[in-house]
């Protein structure tokens, strides 16, 4: 039976804009920046303003379809190594949460675990949050944060700095060639 949060319902979003926000975090954190370069930030912030007003909800819906693909890439890894996706990323991933209380305030903490089994079962993370009302400011920083600590677990199992923001790349490229055919 099919679920009203299968992901043929949701909106794919920004798959593009999220996953320039991601690389550029990405990018700071293997870079050992602290914080973030304020020109980069300004041009993110700037990219989703000329979105429209559905621009951050755009946003929001395509860093939720990165963090599902990321997890049906590691569903797929884990399949192959006779493991549960949900028990290989979740603990490590809420413990890393449960260490960065400036990112992650502790309220957040169960969406965000709940985005990644949501994921991990094959539900899309939007849909699935969406029955629970409007995001909150808290929550669309911590949704940010764990897609990128899945893109840095993605390129530290494949040993490459960029084999996440790759992997969407090339998912993107596949899909344009399918929409030309």
């Amino acid at each position: 039976m099919s679920s009203p949060c299968d992901p043929e319902y949701a909106a794919a979003g920004d798959v593009s804009a999220a996953l320039m926000m991601i690389d550029s975090r990405l990018k700071a954190l293997y870079d050992s920046k602290t914080q973030t370069d304020p020109q980069q930030q300004r041009l993110i912030e700037q990219f989703a303003a000329s979105l429209g007003p559905d621009g951050f909800e755009a946003l929001v819906d395509g860093t939720c379809t990165v963090i599902y693909a990321f997890m049906e890439w590691l569903r797929r890894l884990c399949e192959d190594h006779d493991e549960e996706v949900i028990e290989y990323v979740l603990p490590t991933h809420v413990a890393t949460m449960r260490m960065m209380p400036k990112t992650f305030r502790p309220e957040v903490i169960p969406t965000m675990a709940a985005l990644l089994i949501a994921a991990g079962t094959g539900l899309s993370p939007s849909l699935w949050r969406a029955q629970y009302g409007p995001w909150t400011d808290d929550e669309t920083n911590a949704l940010e944060a764990t897609a990128v600590l899945l893109a840095e677990r993605i390129n530290r199992i494949a040993d490459d700095h960029d084999f996440a923001t790759r992997l969407i790349t090339d998912a993107l490229t596949r899909s344009d060639q399918v929409d030309l055919d």
